[in-house]
Parts: structure tokens; C-alpha cells; sequence
């Protein structure tokens, strides 16, 4: 199977010189991009993180259904806000989320939210034979790794195969997810934890695949696209257990 997660910053294409700049911007012709360059990697189920669920910056379309109507997949979504926080009172935080895609049918989907920070969202997707977590965590320190600790007990309850994937803010390098990793029973995809941030000269390592026993990873790729201030990961693995 192949996995690709993508951090695509809501559609809205970054510039070196403002890299915070842009996020108000109208986003259709870089989702076309962006939906162009996943088709051309073929993947089975993708993770994306930053999806914008219909606000003006997306044309009131939520870029989740309009990128599965392209490549003929299946899709989630969910707001990454809990409900009732402020932010899903707030017009264009209120439509900002994350998805899966996938191409085969989906045997369920469960929405967990941590609960502590702004961001606490977890989709959990369930196929025929593996099961895929997403997450994006908090930027600060402390409240990131009480959302680990968080996680760490969501996937104990898990008995099949499953990857955990997602943007993990882990501004201090791959050392941030050892402990974690070790205690849930985890395997990096990228032992060397690949360099996804900023897209145009990449320093830190914020993106990761995970994985369970009885998954046997094959190959994994960052490549340097720039339709996102974060690069894509794409993962090959078979299913062994």
C-alpha cells in the first residue's frame, strides 16, 4: 500500500519572502496543484492536514471533497477545533480541519479530541486490514506532549495493525516522539525523521509515519514540492501481521 501525508496549509501556497504571509489568499489553482501532484503519486489513502471545509479562501468548497471527486476517493473531514471552543465561533477558523482519503471503502471513522490546546483533533480511519490515526499537535511544549500522553492511551486500546501519522510540531527534532514512541511500541517510517519545514529549504523534522508491529515499511519519500510550506511524505508498506 502506498500512504502519503501532506500538511497543504489550507490550499495557500507560501512564499519564501513572507512565509506567513498568504493565508487569506484564494487557494483553487494551488489545489489544483496539489490534487495534480497526489494523482501523479498514486497513493491509497492520504493524510492531510490543514484542509479549509468551505470558507471564501476555498470558494465555499470544502477541498476535501473536491480533491476525493478528483481522484475518485473516498473521504473524512472533521474541524480540528472541539466543539463549543471559541475558535468554532470564528468565521474562517471555523472551516479550517483535516481529512483522510482513501480509495477503498471505509469500515469506520472515529473523531477524538484531547483534551487540552487549541488544536486537539485525532481522525481515526479504519480499512479492511490497518487502521490510520491522524493528528496535529500543539505548538507549545508542555501542552504537545500532555496531547502524546493522550495519544499514547487512545492507541493501547488498538489491536491491529495501525499507523499514526501527522504534523507533530515537534520543533525540537525527532528526540521529542522517543519516549513516546518506545512506550506505544512505535517504529519511525524514517529512522533519520526526514526534514519536512519550511518546504524551500528544509531544517526540521515536524512531519512523521509511525507505525505498529505487523506493518513492514518499504520505501519513503520526502519530495521537494512547493505547494505547501511543509513537504509531503509518501510511504510504502505492506501489511505482515
Amino acid at each position: 500500500m502506498r500512504f502519503l501525508l501532506y500538511n497543504i496549509r489550507y490550499g495557500t501556497k507560501p512564499s519564501r519572502l513572507f512565509p506567513w504571509g498568504g493565508y487569506l489568499g484564494r487557494t483553487s489553482a494551488n489545489l489544483e496543484r496539489i490534487t495534480g501532484f497526489i494523482a501523479d503519486k498514486s497513493p491509497d489513502v492520504i493524510g492531510l492536514v490543514e484542509v479549509d471545509a468551505g470558507s471564501y479562501r476555498s470558494g465555499w468548497k470544502n477541498q476535501a471533497k473536491v480533491m476525493a471527486e478528483t481522484l475518485q476517493h473516498y473521504h473524512v473531514y472533521r474541524s480540528k477545533y472541539r466543539a463549543g471552543g471559541l475558535a468554532r465561533l470564528m468565521p474562517l477558523m471555523s472551516m479550517q480541519g483535516n481529512a483522510f482519503l482513501a480509495r477503498d471503502s471505509i469500515r469506520g471513522q472515529r473523531f477524538h479530541y484531547f483534551e487540552r490546546g487549541v488544536k486537539r483533533l485525532v481522525i481515526e480511519l479504519e480499512l479492511d486490514r490497518v487502521t490510520f490515526f491522524l493528528v496535529h499537535l500543539a505548538l507549545g511544549f508542555r501542552v504537545r506532549h500532555h496531547q502524546l500522553n493522550s495519544l499514547h492511551e487512545l492507541l493501547a486500546a488498538t489491536r491491529r495493525p495501525y499507523i499514526v501519522a501527522g504534523d507533530f510540531n515537534a520543533i525540537w527534532g525527532g528526540r521529542e516522539l522517543n519516549l513516546f514512541a518506545a512506550a506505544s511500541g512505535l517504529a519511525s517510517a524514517a529512522p533519520s525523521h526526514l526534514k519536512t519545514f519550511p518546504s524551500w529549504a528544509p531544517r526540521r523534522p515536524l512531519d512523521f509515519i509511525l507505525h505498529s508491529e505487523g506493518i513492514k515499511v518499504t520505501g519513503l519519500e520526502a519530495p521537494r514540492v512547493s505547494f505547501s510550506d511543509h513537504l509531503p511524505l509518501v510511504c510504502d508498506f505492506e501489511i505482515t501481521g
